[in-house]
C-alpha cells in the first residue's frame, strides 16, 4: 500500500481525528522508526522509539469490518514492534469510539491515562482521548 492509498482509506475511515494526507503518510513512512502492517482492506501504522511503540493509526475499510481484520493487523503490528525492541505499545483512542475501545480491551490493552477534550470536532463538544497500553 502506498501513501496515496493509505490516505484514501484513512479518509473513508476517519473524521475524528481528521484524515491524514498522502504527504503525511509519506513523511511517516520515511522515518526509520515507523513501520506498518498491511491487509488488502486495511493497515496499521506504528512507530518505535527506544523500548516503546505507539500505534499511530489503524484503518479498515468500512465494508470489511467485523471480520477480524483490525485484530489481525494489531497483532502483526505488536509482533513487529516487539522484534524492533519495544517492550510496551501505547495508543490513544477517542473516548466515544466504542468499537475501537472494545477491540483494544479484547487485545489486553488497559487505560493508563486520559487527555481531556483532546479531539476537537466542528459543531460538537470536544471528546477525551483515552491512552491505553499493553506490555509486549
Amino acid at each position: 500500500m502506498i501513501p496515496a492509498e493509505m490516505a484514501a482509506l484513512h479518509a473513508r475511515c476517519f473524521t475524528t481525528p481528521r484524515p491524514w494526507t498522502e504527504l503525511e503518510f509519506a513523511g511517516f513512512l520515511a522515518d526509520p522508526g515507523v513501520f506498518a502492517a498491511f491487509d488488502p482492506a486495511g493497515f496499521a501504522l506504528g512507530r518505535v522509539v527506544a523500548d516503546e511503540a505507539e500505534l499511530l493509526t489503524l484503518a479498515v475499510a468500512p465494508e470489511h469490518r467485523r471480520q477480524g481484520r483490525a485484530r489481525s493487523l494489531l497483532t502483526a503490528l505488536e509482533g513487529d514492534a516487539a522484534r524492533r525492541g519495544a517492550a510496551t505499545l501505547f495508543l490513544e483512542v477517542a473516548a466515544d469510539n466504542d468499537p475501537a475501545i472494545r477491540l483494544y480491551r479484547a487485545a489486553s490493552y488497559r487505560e493508563v491515562g486520559r487527555r481531556r477534550f483532546y479531539y476537537r470536532r466542528e459543531g460538537a463538544p470536544p471528546v477525551d482521548a483515552l491512552v491505553m497500553s499493553k506490555a509486549l
